[in-house]
């Protein structure tokens, strides 16, 4: 219980440390997104932004019925692994890693390169040892890392309300005003037929769903955030992508023609900054920029150790990820992170094209998967406990759009896919190495039984995977058939501990519960069904809930994420996470 109390004081963040870490990687997108529609979309560009607005209006809907449900860490892939099986949560997990792979390492090299345009730097090496500060700062602990990344999201809001404020004073005020012109522009060039205009419109739609990346970390630190916070922290990035983004394609619209922008694509606001505030307002903006793709670095080690812990809790990674800190923070998971952010730049040669392919179809993937999960979840868990229900046409509109986004990306450019298969296929081929682990740590302890230091390492620290143990809580027999389904399914361990608690049901004839499952399993196991599984039963003369979980959890010696239970209903006093990471699997 110590190392619980300590986690708590150091971990649990505000609304607005919360949004502040994954606000900083969502908002870092005003660099580069107004360029990128007005490229495709030319004035219709203001319209995409606040058509995103609402994509990501659905999906916040979907994130906070399936997170509030399920508040544990790990986005997606906590969604599948509870919607699903294991082997489609992994696919999850993978693309969700890659994608913050892609998000440290190019903002980390984008932000050098703004510096750059300022001083001259050594990209490579300075990208390095900005990706090794914001380490060395999450392992210190989520506080310090959260006040960082609150300095960086608070000054990058100011600036671009500045901008905003700057822009409008020099449209009104006698500037230049390029707006008609660009529009004549945008006729000329995209409504010679409708095709044209709803096809320009399409890519714009889809290279601009860039600007949505970072929505979907959040729901990968939830563990870390107060009770209430998530929510809060999708409706404020919500607002501020809502809001700015169509606010400052508009500006850019009346102070650019169309073929400055299309030159100024990737310093856009720096460039609009001068034209209407002067050089002073341009190197601010170059600073912000710096700054807040700096704090999208953060974003990515934030997010990555929460996704990663969760998955090798599930043994889909290995244990070695799981050792904490006294500040609340997973040191093994942030250093391999950063040796593999930095190998994947020295590889490159700083040359990002192909990640940049990898993190487009990589996020996109992610979100529509944590839709698909909601949908399945809807069937599969239906009596799961929730605080909010997402209409259904929300879900899947955020589907369809994300899912869009990602076929538009590819027809942009079909290299991405390439990409990220690339990066991807090796990915999975590990992970399933791992998620086999039970198999491989059995098959280990076999050949090594004769080298007592390894062979006594294996047994002492994988005790309930080498022996194959899982433990499940069952109150009514007609679930039993489930349970043994999903372990057969989804485990390559089969030593099955059935654990029946006292319930109102039986409470005046103690144990009965119990004596009825063990009825049941005789009768499986005499007409062969499952007949490779070896279950027992048990009777806890206790109520189910937390103290229960911790009680059998160290009686049995069974790992958390190796017990499995049903639902969490409206009548239970407790929440999921109250539970500490067990799995639902119906």
């Amino acid at each position: 219980m110590g190392k619980k109390v300590v986690h708590e004081a150091h971990a649990k963040l505000n609304q607005w440390f919360a949004t502040a870490i994954c606000g900083n990687d969502i908002l870092s997108s005003t660099f580069y997104v107004s360029g990128i529609a007005i490229i495709f979309a030319g004035v219709y560009a203001p319209l995409v932004m606040a058509f995103i607005g609402l994509v990501l209006f659905f999906y916040k809907a979907v994130y906070t019925e399936v997170v509030e449900a399920l508040p544990i860490n790990g986005g997606a892939y906590n969604c599948l692994l509870n919607a699903t099986s294991k082997s489609v949560a992994s696919l999850a997990g993978v693309t969700t890693i890659l994608s913050y792979v892609a998000t440290a390492v190019i903002s980390g090299k984008t932000a050098v390169e703004y510096l750059d345009a300022i001083i001259k730097v050594p990209v490579t090496i300075l990208t390095i040892g900005l990706l090794g500060f914001f380490a060395v700062l999450v392992i210190m602990g989520l506080k310090d890392s959260a006040k960082v990344a609150l300095t960086i999201f608070a000054f990058h809001i100011i600036s671009l309300i500045a901008f905003l404020i700057l822009g409008a004073f020099y449209i009104f005020h006698g500037g230049h005003n390029y707006l008609l012109a660009n529009l004549a522009q945008t006729t000329k060039t995209l409504t010679p037929n409708s095709s044209g205009l709803l096809k320009a419109l399409f890519f714009g739609f889809a290279a601009s769903m860039l600007g949505v990346s970072g929505f979907e970390s959040s729901a990968n630190f939830v563990e870390e955030q107060q009770k209430g916070v998530f929510r809060k922290t999708l409706r404020n990035m919500l607002v501020t992508v809502a809001v700015f983004n169509p606010l400052i394609a508009l500006i850019i619209l009346n102070v650019m023609p169309i073929d400055a922008i299309a030159a100024a694509k990737d310093f856009i606001l720096a460039d609009a900054a001068h034209i209407f505030a002067g050089h002073i307002f341009e190197v601010v903006l170059v600073a912000d920029a710096f700054l807040v793709l700096a704090g999208a670095v953060l974003t990515g080690f934030v997010g990555v150790s929460g996704l990663i812990y969760r998955m090798a809790s599930d043994a889909v990674l290995p244990n070695f990820f799981t050792k904490e800190n006294s500040k609340g923070s997973y040191p093994r998971i942030v250093i391999a992170f950063f040796i593999l952010c930095t190998s994947i730049l020295l590889v490159t040669g700083g040359d990002l094209l192909a990640l940049a392919g990898v993190y487009t179809i990589a996020f996109l993937t992610v979100m529509s998967l944590f839709a698909l999960g909601n949908l399945i979840l809807r069937e599969t868990r239906s009596e799961l406990k929730r605080t909010y229900h997402a209409p259904v046409v929300f879900v899947v509109l955020a589907l369809l759009s994300t899912v869009l986004g990602i076929i538009g990306n590819i027809n942009l450019e079909p290299k991405n896919l390439t990409y990220f298969a690339t990066y991807f296929i090796p990915a999975v081929i590990l992970i399933f190495l791992f998620a086999n682990m039970d198999l491989i740590i059995k098959n280990l302890m076999r050949v090594t039984r004769k080298i007592p230091f390894i062979y006594n390492f294996l047994e002492r620290n994988f005790d309930d995977m080498h022996e194959g143990r899982f433990l499940a809580f069952v109150h009514h027999i007609d679930r039993l058939h489930s349970i043994l389904d999903y372990v057969n399914k989804n485990e390559t361990g089969w030593n099955i501990t059935l654990v029946h608690s006292a319930c109102e049901e039986h409470k005046n004839d103690v144990g009965k519960g119990a004596k009825d499952v063990q009825d049941v399993i005789d009768t499986l196991q005499k007409a062969g069904v499952f007949p490779h599984l070896r279950v027992n039963v048990v009777f806890e003369d206790k109520p189910f809930g937390p103290e229960l979980i911790e009680e059998v959890s160290k009686k049995f010696k069974v790992r958390k994420n190796r017990i499995l239970i049903g639902s969490i209903h409206n009548f239970h006093p407790f929440d999921y996470a109250d539970l500490g990471g067990v799995r639902i699997i119906f």
